[in-house]
């Protein structure tokens, strides 16, 4: 499903997504920026995880030391360059969140917003494992999914991408249970909060659950 994102759910076409997302999605999308900006120290060394197009990352970088966002699309990355333009405080890098190219713990912060932790279709172990991994000893890794309460409004969301031909027509039939389904393959999953706690612990990690604004589920670690 990586390669869905790279070929075909990228640069302008991702941005165009959360153009037409309903004003109910956008207030989700403001939540979580919000709710991440209030746990990002002043200065700290922050890294993005599946930063797209730098949506989220320009407004990190308003804040933090540095601000690096990584993404395995080249057209995303391309269009972020573009849109931060010579903004000293973000950097961006092409590469894989569950195979990091950084040597060790330069981190104060690492964010995986917007449902990464399922969006990116990799091991969701080894994804929180790396992330500690490059992040320094008591920083802290943020990792979002959907709250169920905003089933409604995602699925709303998606059949707009899907009418506007961004992602595949939506197969109701297969569709529920917080899993949404595309008839060209595209498949959108979520992750319990249950399921977080219980990879944080395998890892050794202090973890909460903590729900924003009815819509997402974040999950707070400490290494």
């Amino acid at each position: 499903m990586g390669s869905y994102y790279s070929e075909r759910l990228s640069g302008e076409r991702l941005r165009r997504c959360y153009e037409i997302a309903p004003p109910r999605v956008r207030r989700y999308f403001r939540s979580e920026i919000d709710c991440v900006l209030d746990r990002l120290e002043a200065g700290a060394r922050v890294l993005e995880l599946g930063c797209g197009y730098g949506r989220v990352l320009a407004e990190l970088g308003g804040k933090a030391g540095t601000a690096t966002g990584i993404d395995l699309s080249l057209d995303s990355l391309r269009l972020a360059r573009r849109l931060l333009g010579r903004r000293s405080r973000c950097r961006l890098a092409c590469m894989d969140a569950a195979e990091l190219a950084f040597a060790g713990p330069g981190f104060d912060l690492v964010v995986c917003v917007q449902n990464g932790i399922s969006a990116f279709h990799v091991d969701r172990r080894t994804l929180i494992r790396e992330a500690a991994r490059v992040t320094r000893r008591g920083g802290r890794l943020l990792f979002s999914s959907y709250a169920e309460a905003f089933w409604d409004h995602r699925l709303e969301w998606f059949r707009l991408q899907s009418e506007a031909g961004l992602v595949g027509k939506i197969d109701e039939r297969a569709t529920g249970d917080g899993v949404i389904v595309c008839e060209d393959g595209f498949r959108a999953t979520t992750a319990s909060g249950r399921e977080v706690l219980s990879l944080a612990a395998d890892l050794g990690l202090a973890a909460t659950v903590f729900e924003v604004d009815g819509s997402s589920l974040f999950c707070e670690m400490t290494v």
